[in-house]
């Protein structure tokens, strides 16, 4: 037969276990809420002064980054009418980011365009503003 004392020591360690175990979820997989937008490209000149044409920006890499995750947690492409989306996502805040040609023309290379998107509901559908790259 247990003591009194063994008894609550057992209750003490079980609550701090439960407790644990519901502990606020980081932001990333898992959850019932999605993030959709659009990319749309811009193609310009080679020195950027004349705006040629504007179009979806189709089978685009749109990238997405976890809280405060140092790499890129899940990629996926647009289609054809520029639309991309990340499913079954948990509350929190992620960043969202397509490559573009740099515009100032201070690089030779590409740079991310960045919008960061908070999910403060569960079951949420959140937009994002469009991702407007340079071509």
């Amino acid at each position: 037969m247990m003591s009194v004392k063994s008894t609550i020591a057992i209750s003490a360690c079980l609550m701090l276990l439960l407790g644990a175990s519901s502990c606020e979820k980081e932001p990333g997989d898992g959850g019932n809420s999605s993030i959709y937008g659009k990319v749309i490209v811009r193609d310009y000149n080679a020195e950027f002064t004349y705006l040629k044409e504007e179009y979806p920006g189709r089978d685009v890499d749109v990238f997405i980054i976890y809280g405060d995750d140092k790499s890129v947690s899940d990629r996926v492409r647009t289609s054809y009418d520029g639309v991309y989306e990340f499913k079954y996502l948990r509350k929190g805040d992620y960043k969202i980011f397509a490559y573009s040609k740099d515009s100032t023309l201070m690089t030779n290379s590409v740079v991310p365009v960045i919008k960061n998107v908070t999910i403060d509901d569960n079951k949420s559908e959140v937009e994002v503003p469009d991702l407007i790259i340079y071509n």
